[in-house]
């Protein structure tokens, strides 16, 4: 199989090796939250003030099955974030707001998986002012287990990791000794990359920001149980 570069596609671009599975059927993605927020934070400032962050997730995976393989379907989508409720007493409701877009996106199939913000004291070596700072931690152990448990559990035949982030390469690499006949490509966020994970997966996509403004959910968004859910101010 030789490399290749497919066009055509309005909403990614795709780099690297390319293989076509043909037996491809199911496709999970497993989505870095923090990683893929920030990119859309960038992606609305250059699009002065246009919304991203009420993304339809579901439907956002869905428009590259097409590029994964002919008869690619969408498996799971499980998207790894946490609840900063550290930032409550500057920025009040930021921990409602995301729990009611996490309820969009479970009633539209995805799956939350959700780790914490550990708080962590330094200093700063100009000064010595202790400086209090929480880390967001457990989602990268997080991705590559479920990586890993989803091929051992053959839920899914390829595998799309949407993320930036080059933590994942060690999972990643062990993933494709232990199911070599299981693909994974690397979904890279607006203005991410990695060339270390480009060049650990079977091939690698870059979303664009106007992807992000197409690919909005519905405001107000309607639960199954007719519960409706506004667009926060500013998203």
């Amino acid at each position: 199989m030789g490399s290749q570069e497919l066009t055509g596609h309005p909403e990614v671009t795709i780099s690297g090796i390319f293989f076509c599975w043909g037996t491809v059927n199911r496709v999970a993605f497993l989505v870095d939250g923090f990683n893929l927020y920030h990119s859309l934070r960038e992606a609305q400032r250059m699009l002065a003030g246009q919304g991203t962050r009420w993304l339809d997730l579901r439907s956002l995976c869905a428009s590259y099955l097409p590029h994964v393989g002919s008869s690619a379907r969408l498996g799971p989508i499980h998207n790894f974030s946490a609840l900063a409720w550290h930032l409550e007493h500057s920025k009040p409701g930021v921990t409602k707001r995301h729990q009611d877009y996490i309820v969009c996106l479970r009633e539209t199939g995805v799956i939350a998986e959700l780790a914490s913000f550990k708080r962590k004291d330094g200093y700063c070596r100009n000064c010595g002012v202790k400086i209090t700072r929480h880390e967001e931690k457990e989602s990268d152990v997080a991705i590559a287990v479920r990586l890993l448990d989803l091929l051992h559990r053959d839920l899914c035949d390829c595998t799309v990791l949407v993320t930036g982030d080059s933590d994942i390469v060690p999972a990643v690499r062990c993933a494709r000794a232990l199911f070599p006949a299981s693909a994974v490509y690397a979904c890279f966020p607006f203005n991410r990359q990695s060339l270390e994970l480009k060049t650990v997966v079977n091939g690698a996509f870059q979303i664009t920001k106007a992807a992000y403004a197409r690919h909005q959910l519905p405001s107000p968004f309607r639960a199954a149980d007719g519960t409706a859910i506004g667009k926060p101010e500013g998203w």
